[in-house]
């Protein structure tokens, strides 16, 4: 394995773990509060997935010697979001992480499940997804009306950087949002002294709870959204690149590290998609028998960002939250400009797409479930019901 380490591999590593963190903490963060998480709660979930998905990517990348990279579910996290507080709290929540990660374990152990997971038409899911992303997106123009003296120049840094490339945009519209945060937004007395207090790591158990209404609500959206929008999209990357890995060890594996991190807040990890093409590609290493070892620094990266992710959630806390939703409303636009177009592609089953996306975008829930679910649903019957009226009339 030394022999086949090489500073190219490491610089897109380290790049890979920036990346990954800097262009989406902001979504996990905003996720787990948004289902009743307190602050203290959110900073001991993402410093829990930060160390799952870090030790689970040295683990399979050292195992397999491939470049299999792991990441939080930025879509489930967003899902987490646009849910709301659920009834029973964040205990509640914490039991759907559980059964998610069951579930996750389960499709990669039993063929049917991961065969169901795959027969989700794709148009439903990449709406059901979109429906879930938008308010997100909503966040940056949002914040340009709170106060255009903060908010423009996170959305500017994020569209100047991204012309020239993209890669750097997220990380620019962060590094606005900690100028603005340093030069524009009055800081109270006494709080730096509270930010160099919580650079001491504090991971904090939590009870789960397990109900119907955290399994429908939580466990289910969460478990398809992670199946659908990163860990098949990640064996897909992967294959683009040359590799054929087996899918059921990995599925089985991050389900296996999202029950270990469940219980500390954290929501689920799983195969990446984006920071997957960065480990994959030539740019890790022109031979690609060696890129492996790009993961593995990425990965020792997470670990370490774990313990100090209290600093960061502590130094965003300074901000009007608006402003840390806009930086990860700009981290969303390309995957709902994505998953938009995966969904209202196609003419058959277009309508059905559009109820999906309407009724998950809405965010109305009925008997303690959220939207995305009820969107899935709604918009499965409608496409049945497309096709049982097309097979009559033929």
């Amino acid at each position: 394995m030394l022999r086949d380490f090489s500073a190219q591999a490491l610089f897109m590593g380290v790049l890979t773990a920036f990346v990954g963190f800097a262009s989406s903490f902001a979504v996990v963060l905003h996720g787990l509060t948004g289902v009743g998480a307190t602050e203290a709660q959110a900073t001991s979930g993402l410093m829990a997935v930060c160390v799952a998905l870090g030790v689970s990517m040295i683990l399979l990348s050292a195992v397999t010697r491939l470049p299999i990279a792991i990441a939080w579910s930025t879509p489930g996290a967003a899902l987490l979001a646009n849910s709301g507080p659920i009834e029973g709290g964040f205990q509640t929540a914490v039991g759907g992480f559980l059964v998610c990660g069951v579930l996750i374990v389960i499709a990669g152990l039993w063929k049917p499940l991961g065969r169901m997971v795959a027969a989700i038409p794709t148009s439903l899911a990449n709406a059901m997804l979109a429906g879930v992303l938008i308010g997100l997106c909503f966040a940056p123009a949002k914040a340009i009306a709170f106060n255009p003296l903060l908010g423009l120049p996170i959305v500017l840094a994020w569209a100047i950087v991204g012309a020239f490339n993209r890669l750097y945009a997220v990380p620019a519209a962060l590094a606005a949002f900690i100028a603005v945060l340093a030069f524009g937004v009055e800081v109270p007395p006494g709080a730096l002294a509270g930010l160099a207090d919580s650079l001491a790591p504090n991971p904090e158990f939590v009870m789960p709870i397990f109900t119907v209404a955290g399994f429908v609500g939580i466990a289910l959206p969460l478990f398809i959204v992670t199946m659908a929008s990163q860990n098949i999209p990640g064996i897909a990357v992967l294959k683009v690149n040359g590799y054929e890995p087996a899918p059921a060890p990995l599925f089985a594996t991050t389900g296996v590290f999202s029950l270990l991190s469940a219980p500390f807040g954290s929501h689920a990890v799983n195969l990446a998609a984006i920071t997957a093409a960065m480990c994959a590609g030539s740019d890790a290493h022109p031979d690609p028998k060696r890129r492996y070892w790009a993961p593995i620094v990425a990965g020792v990266c997470y670990v370490v960002f774990g313990p100090f992710v209290g600093a960061v959630t502590a130094f965003v806390a300074l901000a009007p939250p608006i402003l840390i939703q806009a930086v990860a409303g700009l981290a969303l636009i390309s995957a709902f400009a994505n998953s938009a177009l995966n969904a209202f592609k196609e003419i058959e089953g277009r309508e059905a797409a559009a109820v999906t996306f309407l009724v998950t975008a809405s965010g109305v829930s009925f008997a303690g479930i959220s939207g995305a679910f009820w969107g899935l649903v709604a918009g499965g019957l409608m496409l049945g019901l497309a096709r049982l009226t097309a097979k009559r009339r033929g």
